[in-house]
Formats: C-alpha cells, sequence, structure tokens
C-alpha cells in the first residue's frame, strides 16, 4: 500500500475518530463504532477513498542518489 495520507490529513482523522467515538459513548448508541474509520485510516497512512479519485495529501518521496 502506498501511503496517500499526509500529517496534517492523519491528525484531523486522529480527533475526528476520538470525537465520533466520544460522542457515541455519550450518546449510548452504536454510531460510536464508526469513530474506528478515521482512526484506522490514520494509523495506516492509508484512504481507500482517496484510491478512485488519485487524491494523495502525504508528501511524495524523493530518490536519494
Amino acid at each position: 500500500m502506498k501511503k496517500n495520507v499526509g500529517n496534517a490529513d492523519m491528525w484531523i482523522r486522529i480527533i475526528l475518530g476520538v470525537v465520533i467515538f466520544a460522542l457515541g459513548i455519550y450518546y449510548q448508541s452504536w454510531w460510536g463504532i464508526l469513530g474506528v474509520i478515521p482512526f484506522a485510516t490514520a494509523f495506516m497512512h492509508w484512504c481507500p477513498v482517496y484510491l478512485p479519485f488519485g487524491i494523495s495529501t502525504a508528501k511524495k518521496e524523493t530518490e536519494n542518489k
């Protein structure tokens, strides 16, 4: 898997995942489990939704010669 999630995007996903999960606990709703999705994609640095659109927020890797 090629990384397509950058650092800023990663932190946004972590915060969003925690907020969704916390709201699910607060409202005692199973919807909070959806907070795992942005949290997981943040730590894998890979988002499957970005693939069909060719989006990448990750920095391009440069070759060292």
